[in-house]
């Protein structure tokens, strides 16, 4: 049981446009080519901020459409302001410190990993409280100048631990990382 970030990053670090763009990332190709149908049968619940649920909604649950919400899995949506909810989906809004609310993750997982979908500030609160354990990117074959930080935290005393690297078709390169933990050993520069 992990609590994993798996995310998308442009090759100079970003995972959207300061606008909050995907639109680089999804002419890079088909999802059902990365390692995502595999990733998402071993979640068990997700996590993600507000930016990265008004996305969700406005791209995949559009209003007026008959779209449903993609995930079966619970999941908590972190927001200091109010936000609709999408009908007959697992949506929980929560606000505050992330330990408390991964507690009730672990619980709601039933034995499978956490997925924190984004974005990079929500993921470096997790980091922050010692609770991230894998980064899963996807690197892709594009710069964008500036954006939306894949993690705005610095990991470097000890830095991250490669477990793995690999092509996935024309658009991509898989790398899967250990996060360090504060407990650790050694003292993560965070």
């Amino acid at each position: 049981m992990r609590t994993q970030y798996y995310t998308a990053s442009s090759l100079d670090g970003f995972i959207a446009t300061e606008d909050h763009s995907l639109e680089w990332l999804l002419q890079l190709g088909d999802i059902a080519e990365t390692g995502y149908p595999d990733f998402i049968q071993s979640v068990g619940a997700l996590a993600m901020g507000s930016s990265t649920y008004e996305w969700m909604l406005r791209h995949v649950v559009k209003p007026g459409s008959e779209a449903a919400w993609p995930y079966s899995q619970p999941t908590w949506v972190f927001s200091s302001r109010a936000l609709p909810n999408v009908v007959g989906a697992n949506i929980l809004f929560v606000r505050g410190d992330v330990r408390p609310v991964h507690a009730h993750m672990l619980h709601a997982a039933a034995g499978k990993n956490i997925w924190l979908v984004g974005g990079g500030d929500l993921v470096g609160q997790f980091y922050d409280a010692g609770l991230l354990d894998e980064i899963i990117v996807q690197i892709g074959s594009v710069t964008l100048g500036a954006g939306k930080p894949l993690l705005p935290r610095r990991i470097a005393f000890p830095p991250l631990s490669l477990r793995s690297a690999r092509a996935m078709g024309k658009g991509f390169a898989e790398l899967r990382y250990d996060v360090p933990h504060k407990t650790d050993s050694r003292s993560a520069d965070g």
